[in-house]
């Protein structure tokens, strides 16, 4: 009698291996993990780039305020009226109180004293508003000498001129736009004091 029955199959069958799925449980713990390290590097290349725009836009704030101080200082400059005219009063015999902020100064009324910078002067395509200055005249004071040796006399040093020198002196604070039109983006606020 033969041990292999009619269709040629052995009797018996080999013994079924016991695989308990353990390969899939280890793709899948392998999958999570692949995920998690991705998620975290597309969280911080998302952290990367807000941090990158915010600097760049308070960078770009910032060069806004220094151009409306440039171009408050054209305008002293080029103010060849009395010193104060056109200019919020701030010298001790005006009797104005200023404030430090002329922005927020509720005694520097806003009509004819700020001054927007006009697009055609500087050009910021990105800026979120057009920047914006205020100029205080401060009043007449005399020239500080400077504490430096001076070697010879050579034109323009207060310590060669015998007399005191006076001068004008200005107050300016710019600002890179009005807050309430920048909507949330940075905002700059610069002062400087400028003497004419």
């Amino acid at each position: 009698m033969s041990r292999f029955p009619v269709c040629g199959l052995p009797s018996r069958l080999p013994q079924r291996s016991r695989q308990r799925g353990v390969a899939l449980a280890v793709a899948l713990i392998l999958l999570l993990v692949i995920t998690l390290v991705g998620l975290a590097a597309v969280s911080g290349t998302m952290g990367q780039q807000k941090m990158s725009a915010n600097f760049y836009d308070r960078e770009l704030a910032f060069q806004e305020t220094e151009a409306a101080m440039r171009q408050a200082a054209l305008a002293i400059e080029a103010n060849t009226a009395a010193a104060p005219a056109g200019y919020f009063n701030c010298a001790a015999s005006s009797g104005n109180v200023c404030q430090s902020n002329p922005f927020t100064d509720p005694n520097v009324p806003p009509t004819g004293n700020i001054t927007s910078v006009p697009g055609t002067t500087i050009q910021f395509s990105m800026a979120a508003s057009q920047p914006q200055y205020i100029i205080q005249y401060m009043g007449n004071f005399q020239v500080p000498t400077p504490n430096v040796k001076l070697i010879g006399c050579v034109g323009g040093y207060n310590g060669c001129q015998q007399q005191p020198q006076t001068a004008d002196f200005y107050r300016i604070t710019a600002r890179n736009g009005d807050p309430t039109a920048i909507n949330g983006r940075a905002y700059v606020e610069l002062q400087s004091m400028f003497r004419n």
